[in-house]
């Protein structure tokens, strides 16, 4: 023995190169690379395990300790029986493989498992198709022999079973395991050792073949060990029971579109960087965890009111990282694939904080400016606009924090009249809500949310109410990534003032302003500070509950992928119960505060006239917009016959309005009325003062205008864009004597 390795040795020395380069035991498992990579939480909690490498299928690292003693003993008996005697060749098995070659009779083949291992970790003394060459058997044993001087002989039976073929793109002993008897190593029966044993020996043999060579390697064993021959039916019948299985899915965990994002990312975030096996993230596991129980659970509850779909998102305030995103239901749905958090929906009535706050930004509102709740017809291009309240019934005279709170269509629509389409068009731009259609695609319905976001820029915009009307993009999913900010935006800006976000957050925390919608009792209540706002959008398409706390932003979307409309799912029914379940966890040690009111807000007592849904109360209005009554239309000079206490505007001429002159007309008979909301306003036409009074007749001139009216100390209140056309006007008839 000792003499054939010295010659071993001598022929590796004229072998040029022969065994130089093989790697350490250390080295091979340094080296060693899944499959699969995991996606962790930020305390390395495991989230989800996503298949990335396409080309082989390859599990952890499995020590020989965790490696079950039957495939072991089967694993020997199969390949080389006689491992721990040889030191890398066995002579007696070459002896025997000479001699039946010399007398043509077939008998087992003379590679080592340590031969084996060195044509693993180097393809040189890899055996080809078409045989290994004497050079290549010579190189190998070579190989084999340094193997066993460098390597401890668990070392290598523990880095064989890691890197050999067992069939098809199974490679390594975890694969194998988990995809054919979807269990860990150390759970293998004798039965599975044995296929396992017989599949290294012909990994893509026939499924009779390998049931064949299993039932050998019992025998095998059972011979050492002195027991009964095994059965070799139930092997063969358990053989292909196994090798049609596919129990090993390509991802599992609880966050599998947050997974598709993280390895989206990548590459952006660490440019030239390689994938790793493990991707910390800033997602927070337990938040996950009762966010997809949550929304799994509350589907069940409704899949007699045909919902099977849905989305929760959780952000921090403060540093804008995602610590929960769920992007569908699971196994409820038909579309899982389909991430619910990205999907383009339409928001229904989330989008009526950000018109309030506009309009209280402009002081075109205040908080107890009232509105009134009645059937309107409102002129558009395309005809007549007639919103409908989620009820089809109408409240009479609110107040703005009624309307909101309670989130009343028709008073919206009044609030967008006096704000302007294209105006709020450019407002939800500025919280990240981009449109694909212009502003007049969607008329007055935008108010209404017509329009179609997706959760994740929805609640990131709710985010900014939430900072005080500050927008940031939502952060990267990795913990020091750094933000991705739109190309349109700047990575940080003011989305409305402080003052309005102040007072919006105000009202959607007011259960008492939110009760006639919702009751005193509504799922909204939380135990602590929040300010929510539900949605529902037409046809009861997708239902949506939206809301923060001190720290945290929740959203929560529920509907179907496929667009099919709920039954009889509100409100508080649909999204709301996960929202408020969701935002009960993260409050569960830790407490939420009203935000402190910033500068530029004052609290003053307000009085109503007793006859609507509004009871006297401390109100919030911004600095100089307090007032102290207010009345019902007719009470009061600000009267617009829609809506009272709130900044002056023009009612006529609407903004965009063309006129066409006749010039057979006298221009007494062409002159434009001008008509605002208050008496108290001077009217400016391009900069120059024309008048003042809550109404003015104007001779038109071709062109096109900037009309305006100011307080006495010249400052804008309104502003509206006229287009004149005509080349001139006739003189007026002269008088009679």
């Amino acid at each position: 023995m000792k003499r054939s390795v010295a010659i071993l040795m001598l022929l590796g020395g004229l072998l040029p190169g022969a065994a130089q380069a093989l790697p350490s035991y250390r080295e091979v498992v340094a080296a060693h690379r899944p499959s699969e990579t995991l996606v962790l939480a930020h305390d390395g909690q495991v989230l989800q395990r996503v298949r990335t490498n396409r080309q082989v299928r390859q599990g952890d690292w499995v020590a020989l300790a965790d490696v079950s003693a039957a495939l072991r003993l089967a694993l020997l008996a199969s390949e080389d029986q006689r491992f721990y005697a040889h030191s890398g060749v066995d002579w007696q098995a070459v002896s025997a493989a000479a001699w039946g070659n010399l007398w043509h009779q077939k008998t087992r083949g003379a590679s080592t498992i340590t031969m084996q291992l060195a044509g693993l970790l180097d393809e040189d003394w890899r055996t080809p198709a078409g045989g290994r060459s004497l050079g290549q058997k010579l190189g190998q044993a070579v190989a084999a022999t340094r193997l066993e001087r460098n390597w401890r002989k668990d070392e290598i039976l523990e880095a064989y079973l890691n890197l050999v073929p067992f069939r098809g793109e199974l490679v390594g002993l975890d694969a194998l395991s988990r995809t054919l008897f979807g269990k860990a190593a150390h759970g293998l029966d004798a039965q599975e050792a044995a296929i396992a044993a017989a599949l290294i020996r012909g990994p893509n043999a026939k499924v009779g073949v390998v049931g064949q060579r299993a039932c050998g390697v019992l025998q095998s064993v059972a011979a050492v060990q002195k027991r009964p021959r095994p059965d070799c039916s139930a092997v063969r019948w358990r053989t292909e029971q196994v090798l049609a299985a596919r129990l090993w899915p390509a991802s599992a965990g609880i966050a599998p579109h947050w997974a598709q994002r993280v390895l989206a990312q990548w590459p952006k975030e660490r440019p030239g960087q390689a994938l790793p096996a493990r991707i910390a993230t800033t997602l927070d596991a337990d938040v996950q965890r009762v966010a997809v129980d949550s929304l799994e659970r509350h589907l069940r509850e409704l899949q007699g009111n045909n919902v099977e779909d849905g989305a929760v998102l959780v952000l921090d305030n403060a540093s804008g990282q995602v610590l929960a995103w769920v992007g569908s239901s699971g196994s409820l749905s038909q579309a899982q694939e389909v991430d619910g958090v990205l999907a383009q929906r339409q928001p229904g009535s989330t989008l009526k904080p950000f018109l309030y706050a506009q309009a209280l930004e402009q002081r075109r509102l205040t908080a107890a400016s009232l509105i009134e709740d009645s059937a309107a017809h409102i002129n558009t291009g395309a005809g007549l606009y007639i919103p409908q309240n989620y009820d089809r019934r109408f409240k009479g005279w609110v107040s703005a924090r009624v309307a909101l709170a309670s989130s009343l269509n028709v008073p919206a629509v009044r609030t967008l009249t006096m704000v302007g389409v294209e105006d709020f068009y450019q407002q939800l731009a500025q919280f990240g809500l981009d449109l694909p259609q212009p502003a007049g695609y969607y008329g007055y319905s935008l108010a209404l949310g017509s329009s179609e976001v997706d959760l994740l820029r929805l609640a990131n915009a709710f985010r900014a109410l939430a900072n005080g009307g500050l927008w940031q993009p939502v952060a990267g999913p990795l913990p020091d990534a750094a933000q991705a900010p739109s190309p349109a935006l700047p990575p940080l800006h003011r989305a409305t003032s402080p003052q309005a976000a102040f007072i919006v957050g105000d009202i959607l925390a007011d259960s008492l302003a939110r009760a006639p919608t919702f009751g005193l009792d509504s799922v909204l209540t939380t135990r602590f500070w929040s300010a929510v706002k539900t949605g529902t959008s037409k046809d009861m398409r997708d239902n949506w509950a939206i809301g923060w706390s001190q720290r945290y932003t929740v959203g929560v979307w529920v509907g179907n992928a496929s667009g099919a409309a709920m039954h009889d799912v509100s409100g508080s029914s649909g999204a709301a119960p996960v929202w408020a379940e969701v935002m009960d966890y993260l409050h569960r040690q830790q407490p939420s505060r009203a935000p402190v009111p910033p500068s530029g807000v004052q609290q003053q007592w307000v009085r109503f006239d007793g006859q609507g849904l509004d009871a006297d109360r401390q109100e919030w209005f911004v600095t100089g917009s307090a007032q102290t009554d207010f009345a019902r239309a007719g009470a009061t000079e600000h009267d617009s016959g829609q809506t009272q206490g709130f900044a002056p505007r023009i009612l006529a001429p609407a903004s965009g309005t063309i006129l066409a002159l006749d010039p057979d007309i006298p221009s007494a008979q062409q002159r434009l009325w001008l008509r605002s909301s208050s008496s108290a306003v001077r009217w400016r036409l391009n900069g120059r003062i024309l008048g003042g009074g809550a109404q003015l007749a104007w001779l038109p001139m071709p062109g096109q205008h900037v009309l305006e009216i100011v307080d006495r100390q010249g400052r804008k209140l309104d502003a509206v864009t006229v287009q004149v056309r005509g080349a001139g006007l006739a003189a007026a008839a002269p008088r009679k004597p």
